[in-house]
């Protein structure tokens, strides 16, 4: 069955790691047929969330900036793909901001139920992805009806250069060939 797959990546640096994990998740994800939308937030005005819970009654962010229009895609897309460098073991701010402004979805009528995370870290250590896992993880968990399905993460990868034999991208190709 043909999916709509969403693909956020949040790294500021153009042909970053974590983007190269992001086109080859996006890569396998075409190569079986699925429709496939990368979003780029480096190009994007994205404030952060106020906090005044408006979204909650009007189904939209007062807040007039791209962060509007990035979550009305993520409620219509089968599934969402976040890919985020890993900044002090943690996912990255911008992904962090995303979330909270994707709030408008909390009482939605949303449509995905698969979420991925794609992360890069200069730290090789399997456990530096941890703290990115937990904060999405409890996004996903206001989400009822969505679960994380799988999560990529390439250690030891700093400068872009780096990644180009990293084994992780054959492993996000493969998880987006078998989304």
């Amino acid at each position: 069955m043909k999916k709509n797959i969403l693909i956020i990546s949040t790294s500021l640096r153009k042909g970053s790691n974590s983007e190269r994990l992001a086109d080859e998740f996006m890569s396998g994800a075409k190569a079986a047929g699925h429709s496939v939308e990368k979003i780029e937030i480096r190009d994007k005005k994205i404030g952060f969330c106020r906090g005044c819970l408006a979204c909650q009654h009007t189904g939209k962010c007062v807040i007039g900036d791209d962060a509007n229009t990035i979550a009305g895609k993520m409620l219509t897309a089968d599934t969402i793909v976040f890919a985020t460098p890993v900044y002090y073991y943690e996912m990255s701010g911008q992904m962090k901001t995303i979330l909270d402004r994707a709030n408008p979805l909390y009482f939605a009528d949303y449509r995905f139920r698969k979420i991925y995370l794609l992360a890069t870290a200069a730290d090789e250590n399997e456990d530096a992805v941890n703290g990115a896992l937990t904060g999405l993880n409890g996004w996903i968990s206001c989400f009822e009806k969505a679960s994380l399905a799988g999560t990529v993460f390439a250690g030891g990868v700093d400068k872009a250069d780096e990644m180009e034999q990293h084994p992780a991208l054959e492993k996000a190709y493969r998880m987006g060939k078998g989304v």
